[in-house]
């Protein structure tokens, strides 16, 4: 198995065979919530204009996602694992757009096969592709924006891949290096209080769903859910 590590919108855009595109903070971990409560499907989009579209068709009933980091107007929720904790979500499909997660699974167009990453799913996703055993494997930390670098999106990719040569790494570990890091710093600022502290937390319980998160399309929609491994 050949694994790739690429970072950002261009990494995601050259992403082939299998792809799992990373967003820790917070698009990825708030998709695992919402599956760890109940969640049917998950369907990702772009833009917000598109989310707002496909509610108002009803394909959807909750909207889902940021735009530098708030909640868009008209969505119900932002992107915060936090919030999504005690909303009652079961068997509901859920629209979600983001700066970076889902714009990356958007572009990752010469992918065979999706899964979403994060932090929460990462033992999840490692054995639903050593399951499936492909030639070629890419890993995409896509950043604040998908346009710039950020510490806990780029470890989550090397834990990954760690985890699918058959090493043992140490989630403690992983999880002190992010908290050094900046992008961690956000959380609990009290100027910006749309950056729980609780998303942190929920985004650095390691390997806590016990599945991956498989992307299709259906209906030409790229759509999410639970593969449980």
């Amino acid at each position: 198995m050949e694994i790739r590590l690429e970072s950002l919108l261009a990494g995601a855009q050259n992403a082939e065979g299998t792809v799992v595109i990373i967003d820790v903070y917070r698009a990825f971990t708030t998709a695992a919530m919402v599956f760890l409560r109940g969640a049917e499907k998950i369907v990702l989009v772009a833009e917000v204009d598109e989310a707002l579209a496909l509610k108002a068709r009803g394909v959807g009933s909750l909207c889902v996602g940021e735009v530098d980091g708030k909640r868009p107007d008209g969505f119900d929720f932002g992107n915060s694992p936090y919030e999504l904790s005690s909303v009652d979500v079961a068997g509901k499909t859920l629209i979600q757009s983001t700066r970076a997660g889902t714009v990356g699974v958007a572009a990752a167009t010469r992918a065979t096969q999706i899964y979403a990453g994060s932090l929460l799913v990462a033992g999840g996703t490692a054995k639903a592709i050593l399951r499936d055993a492909p030639n070629v494997v890419t890993l995409v930390a896509m950043g604040w924006a998908a346009a710039e670098r950020t510490d806990e999106d780029e470890q989550c990719a090397l834990y990954l891949r760690n985890l699918l040569r058959g090493m043992q790494p140490d989630p403690a570990a992983v999880k002190r290096l992010i908290l050094d890091a900046h992008e961690s710093k956000k959380f609990g600022d009290p100027k910006q209080l749309h950056f729980h502290p609780e998303d942190r937390e929920i985004a650095l319980d390691i390997d806590r769903a016990p599945f991956a998160i498989r992307i299709t399309k259906e209906a030409e929609l790229l759509t999410a859910r639970p593969d449980p491994v």
